[in-house]
């Protein structure tokens, strides 16, 4: 058992990240049901939709669970209060500075992990006080830093910025990529785009099913004068990448994304019109599957991947 096992009480060292509009309590208590740890995605729950989700993963699940608070967010406090009330014992944070809210989760029992695209901000993090970090590359889907850091070469770089527990995030999905980031460095990894395409998951069945049709190539990362956010390239990708080759202002930019763009395309199904957030790793997903299916394959794939490697 490693560090990462140790500090959450899980059976695996993969954590499914708390994605906007696909991690819900079915997901999140599926994935702790399986020996990893469920995450609940908090970016887009108001705070009575988060409330609800939680207890329903505790009805769920008696198995170690969290939750994600990207810090860009509003409604922080009134989240965070939820999350205290309600007992939640994991909490990820993302998008934002952890300083501000990770003396207050300890203060109340919580174990903290937070987000980051560089070894300079593993650093801060580390100065914060966090328990673990999550490096993140440039191959993942949803907001990113702007750093551009391939996780390849994020991972080794933050290992040697930090001694704390490390996941690595980003263009992880299979067994094989599992181990290759545990050899960088990383004592266990955070997926997305692999349960975003999971049975459990809350995305639309037409998302998944997008999903499943990315090709190589099929995404790239966009909106970076607000927040850079790796896309599908769809209708409404084309219109993100014409206004900004004309030069758009962010109010121009701001005014295209207008309200509810993620959730049109994630959770209501719009493949034209709506954000789709997605990683390159889609290229490489092909089937519509239940949580266990992907836990048992993520297991078996890094114990053949180590075996072939230690007999070579």
């Amino acid at each position: 058992m490693n560090n990462i096992q140790e500090l959450f009480g899980i059976k695996y060292p993969i954590i499914a990240g708390g994605m906007v509009w696909c991690s819900g309590w079915y997901l999140a208590s599926a994935v702790s049901n399986a020996g990893g740890l469920g995450l609940l995605g908090a970016g887009s729950m108001h705070p009575e939709t988060l409330l609800e989700h939680i207890q329903k993963t505790k009805m769920t699940t008696n198995k170690p669970f969290g939750v994600n608070v990207p810090l860009l967010y509003p409604q922080q406090e009134v989240l965070m209060d939820i999350i205290v009330k309600e007992g939640v014992k994991i909490v990820f944070t993302s998008a934002g500075s952890p300083k501000k809210w990770t003396s207050f989760l300890h203060d109340h029992g919580i174990t903290v992990a937070h987000v980051v695209s560089s070894a300079f901000f593993a650093e801060k993090s580390e100065a914060a006080g966090v328990d673990a970090i999550v490096a993140e590359g440039f191959e993942a889907g949803g907001h990113e830093g702007r750093e551009e850091t391939t996780t390849m070469s994020l991972i080794p770089s933050v290992r040697k910025a930090t001694s704390l527990p490390l996941l690595a995030a980003g263009g992880i999905g299979s067994g094989e990529q599992m181990l290759a980031a545990m050899a960088l460095g990383a004592d266990g990894v955070q997926i997305g785009s692999l349960f975003a395409a999971s049975e459990e998951s809350s995305a639309h069945v037409d998302f998944k099913k997008r999903i499943l049709e990315t090709k190589e190539g099929g995404t790239k990362l966009m909106l970076k004068q607000l927040a850079p956010v790796r896309l599908i390239k769809n209708e409404f990708f084309e219109q993100v990448q014409s206004a900004e080759l004309k030069g758009a202002s962010v109010d121009e930019l701001k005014e295209l994304l207008g309200r509810g763009r993620a959730k049109k395309g994630m959770f209501e199904g719009d493949l034209l019109n709506g954000e789709l957030e997605i990683g390159q790793v889609a290229s490489l997903i092909k089937e519509i599957r239940p949580v266990s299916a992907i836990m048992q394959q993520l297991q078996d794939e890094f114990e053949i991947a180590k075996k072939r490697i230690i007999e070579s």
